[in-house]
């Protein structure tokens, strides 16, 4: 098979699958990317770099920035889409992250290859993450900027000939109107790696927890309020009242990966420490470590807190369930999909940081009744979520759009086999 993988990043989402289908002679695979990552190479995998003309105009309208953004990336993926056809390169199927604009012009470079698109997420003013705090009502120039952000989502779901989202709440948000074009398939984690370490104390380079009695985990890409950084912020506050021999180990950037920051440039972590007084000896801002660093992290946490709007959910909140992990996590839609309360997890309001502080109390307070809540929550990420089964399922999934067997139903079928 021939097959060209499209994302702004390397390897992104792709990477199980390219590293499967890399591992094949038979296989050519090319992965087109503007971050071509030169420290990380995948056997049997070329990278082809695009590189967009200029950047978006200043002048451009605020509502359409986004979208000329997109037409920039897409034209930079036709012109090396033309350079790979001068070599002799024309894929058998091309997967490519729809949004940001890499699968807009592919079918005119490639007119007679399928396409099959990850659909990450459609946006709404009202209804998901963009409303759902109350503090922050959006303004008529938000509703009319949110609604031209999906043109071109729009257009590679018309142009597609299959698409795929990781959770049947991302479907949800697609019109209803071509959600049927779409199957549920996550992305699958690797459960034999997240797996549970029992007794397992935190020792990072620069940091001795061994000795800690009760630890409490936050990750995130970054820290804003799309993943309730801040009430997680205040929940601390509580915690650390409360329970003085609590430490708190917070992963992730200094920086807003979704959402606005704040308008005087301050991060969210320096406002809100600011704002809150904290006991800084005992929480933990460890920036973003390396895979292994990782899930020592969450191997060695009692409880783990996981906020997030009605938006994307996050890979993390797998993996720390798959590695044991006592997931604490919002009562939001996303999060209900995965997390049955007092289940395989606990559920909170995301807006209520004593009630967050309240169910960290009960977790440590009552160690031997949540351990059955922590074997749930590794079995849901070993029945549903576990890469070893969904891979061949992608795989599965890649071999029908290219061969353009497609039932009609497989949207279903497929849906039914993730939620098992």
């Amino acid at each position: 098979m021939k097959a060209l993988f499209l994302h702004p990043n390397f390897p992104a989402q792709y990477r199980h699958i390219i590293t499967t289908l890399g591992a094949d002679p038979n296989n050519q695979i090319v992965f087109g990317t503007k971050n071509e990552r030169p420290e990380w190479s995948i056997p049997g995998v070329e990278k082809a770099v695009f590189n967009p003309s200029r950047e978006p105009s200043a002048d451009t309208h605020q509502y359409v920035r986004v979208l000329e953004s997109a037409v920039l990336q897409g034209q930079a993926v036709f012109r090396m889409a033309e350079q790979l056809k001068a070599k002799g390169f024309v894929p058998d199927i091309i997967c490519g992250h729809s949004g940001w604009g890499p699968t807009l012009f592919v079918k005119e470079a490639f007119p007679n290859t399928p396409l099959l698109c990850y659909f990450e997420w459609f946006y709404h003013a009202e209804g998901s993450d963009a409303d759902f705090d109350p503090s922050d009502p959006l303004s008529i120039d938000d509703k009319a900027r949110i609604r031209v952000k999906n043109t071109p989502i729009l257009i590679d779901l018309y142009s597609c000939d299959w698409g795929l989202s990781p959770t049947h709440w991302q479907q949800s948000q697609f019109p209803p109107e071509l959600r049927e074009k779409i199957s549920v398939l996550h992305d699958g984690v690797d459960t034999s790696y997240f797996k549970p370490n029992p007794g397992a104390k935190l020792v990072l380079p620069n940091l001795d927890l061994s000795g800690v009695e009760e630890l409490v985990t936050y990750v995130g890409r970054g820290m804003e309020p799309y993943r309730g950084f801040p009430e997680f912020i205040e929940a601390v506050a509580y915690i650390q009242e409360r329970r003085p021999k609590c430490h708190v180990v917070v992963v992730g950037s200094e920086r807003v990966c979704y959402g606005k920051p704040l308008p005087n440039g301050m991060s969210y972590k320096d406002y809100m420490l600011k704002k809150i007084p904290l006991d800084l000896s005992r929480i933990h801002f460890v920036g973003p470590l390396a895979y292994g660093q990782y899930l020592q992290v969450i191997q060695a946490s009692d409880v783990h807190i996981y906020l997030t709007r009605p938006f994307v959910l996050s890979w993390s909140m797998i993996e720390s369930m798959s590695t044991g992990c006592l997931v604490l996590g919002s009562d939001t839609a996303p999060v209900r999909e995965v997390i049955q309360d007092g289940v395989n997890g606990l559920l909170v309001d995301f807006f209520s940081p004593k009630q967050i502080a309240d169910r960290v109390d009960e977790v440590l307070d009552h160690r031997d009744r949540m351990a059955e809540l922590r074997v749930k929550a590794r079995e849901t990420a070993l029945e549903r979520y576990d890469l070893s089964k969904l891979l061949s399922k992608h795989l599965q999934l890649i071999t029908q759009v290219a061969n353009r067997s497609l039932p009609a139903t497989v949207g279903r079928v497929e849906s039914a086999m993730v939620l098992g």
